[in-house]
C-alpha cells in the first residue's frame, strides 16, 4: 500500500511519523511517500515559537479537549527521554493576561500548576487586572521536523521536493492514501473559500533574562492582536499580529513597529534586547470546524468526502477526510483515505499525537480499508 503525505510541516512529518510507527507491521507492503514545495527551514511550522497552548476555549466542545490532552500527556510522556533535547522539546511556565476576569480555560487541567495571579503577580504588568499562571511545553520545531526527518529517513519513508497539484495526480501515480498537510494551501486541492490566511509576523530577539512566557488577551480584538512573549531555548519570540486574508509573506516594517512598541511597553527591558531575526507566516484560518458530507470531482475522478477543517484558533488541529473514490481505470470501488491535518499556527504548536489519530480511524482505514470507515467517522 502506497500513502503519501502532501505537507512537510510539523503536521505532515509527524503523521507520517505516526502511521510508519503503528502500521508498518500490520500492513507489511506500507509505503510511504512525502510531497511537498516546502521543507525545513522554509515551512509555516519552523516561525512557530512552538508554545502547546490552545487559544479557543470551546468548554462545549469535549472532543477538542481530549485532543488536547492527549497531546499534552504524549510530548509530556517524551520529556524525560534522552531525545528530548535533540527534539526541542522541554518545560517553560508563564502568564496569560487580561484587563477583565475571565472563565477558566478548558484546557486549565491539562497543564502542570494552573492558577489564578496574585495581586503582587499582577502588579509586575501595569494594565491587566487578571490572569493566570501554569507550565506548559515548548516544542521548537527547528530542531524537532530536523529530528522527525531523520527519523522517517531511518525507516525508509521517500521525500519529494515537488508542488501537488490535485488529488488525481497522487492517485494517477498509484497511490492508495493521500493525507493532506498542506495548511492554509490546502483549499488549492479541496476548495473551501471559507479557509483563509491569518497573517502572523514575529521578530526574535536575544533577551536571555526573560524566562516566563507572556501572552496579553485583548477580548474586542481578538486572538494574536496583542503582544506576546515567548522565550525559547536560545532566542525569545515578540508578536502580536493577526491580519484575515493576508496572502502576503513579506515582512512589513509597519507590522514591526507595532509588534516592537507593544512588547517593549509590556516588558520594557526588551528595549535593550538585540533584534537576530525577523519573520512572516500564514495562518490556517477557518471560522468554525468543518464536518460534512462532500463530493469532491477532479476531471474524470469523483469522490464521497467527510470533511473535518480546523478553525484558525484551533490548539490541536486533526482534521480527518474519508475519500471513497472509483477510479474510472479499475472495475471495482477502492477505498481512498484522505487525512487532513493542517499546519500549525505560527507561535500556538499545534501537534498531532499517535494517541489523537488511533482510536479514530487509522486501525481499520490503514490496515483493512472497509467500506464501513466513512460510516464510522460520519458517526463520530
Amino acid at each position: 500500500m502506497r500513502v503519501a503525505i502532501i505537507g512537510a510541516g510539523v503536521i505532515g512529518l509527524s503523521t507520517a511519523l505516526c502511521i510508519h510507527e503503528q502500521y508498518h507491521s500490520l500492513v507489511p507492503s506500507l509505503e510511504m511517500e512525502v510531497y511537498a514545495d516546502r521543507y525545513t527551514p522554509h515551512t509555516t511550522s519552523d516561525g512557530a515559537a512552538g508554545l502547546w497552548q490552545p487559544y479557543l476555549n470551546n468548554h462545549s466542545n469535549l472532543q477538542e479537549t481530549l485532543w488536547n490532552k492527549e497531546t499534552f500527556d504524549y510530548l509530556l510522556g517524551h520529556l524525560g527521554s534522552p531525545a528530548a533535547k535533540e527534539m526541542g522539546l522541554f518545560l517553560i511556565s508563564g502568564y496569560n493576561l487580561f484587563t477583565q476576569p475571565v472563565p477558566d480555560p478548558s484546557w486549565k487541567n491539562i497543564v502542570l500548576g494552573f492558577r489564578n495571579l496574585t495581586p503582587k503577580e499582577l502588579e509586575l504588568f501595569p494594565g491587566y487586572s487578571y490572569g493566570w499562571f501554569n507550565t506548559a511545553l515548548m516544542l521548537e520545531c527547528r530542531n524537532y521536523l530536523p529530528w522527525l526527518t531523520n527519523r522517517l529517513t531511518q525507516r525508509g519513508v521517500k521525500f519529494f521536493h515537488k508542488k501537488v497539484e490535485s488529488f488525481q495526480e497522487m492517485f494517477a501515480q498509484g497511490v492508495d492514501v493521500v493525507i493532506n498537510c498542506s495548511g492554509v494551501r490546502a483549499g488549492e486541492l479541496q476548495p473551501d473559500p471559507e479557509l483563509q490566511p491569518g497573517r502572523g509576523q514575529i521578530i526574535k530577539v536575544l533577551a536571555p533574562w526573560v524566562k516566563h512566557f507572556i501572552i496579553t488577551h485583548d477580548i474586542e480584538s481578538g486572538i494574536y492582536k496583542s503582544p506576546y512573549v515567548i522565550p525559547g531555548s536560545e532566542f525569545t519570540v515578540l508578536g502580536g499580529i493577526y491580519q484575515h486574508g493576508n496572502w502576503n509573506e513579506e515582512n512589513s516594517a509597519q507590522d514591526h513597529k507595532t509588534i516592537w512598541e507593544n512588547c517593549c511597553r509590556l516588558l520594557p527591558a526588551l528595549q535593550k534586547a538585540k533584534i537576530v531575526e525577523e519573520w512572516s507566516g500564514l495562518r490556517p484560518a477557518r471560522p468554525c470546524v468543518r464536518l460534512e458530507r462532500e463530493t469532491v470531482r477532479q476531471g474524470h475522478f469523483q469522490a464521497e468526502v467527510l470533511c473535518i477543517a480546523p478553525g484558525c484558533r484551533m490548539p490541536l488541529t486533526t482534521a480527518l477526510t474519508v475519500h471513497q473514490s472509483l477510479r474510472p481505470w479499475q472495475c471495482n470501488t477502492n477505498i481512498q483515505l484522505t487525512l487532513a491535518v493542517f499546519s500549525p499556527q505560527p507561535h500556538c504548536l499545534a501537534f498531532i499525537s499517535p494517541h489523537s489519530v488511533s482510536p479514530l480511524i487509522m486501525g481499520e482505514s490503514l490496515s483493512q480499508l472497509q467500506p464501513n470507515v466513512r460510516d464510522k467517522c460520519q458517526r463520530y
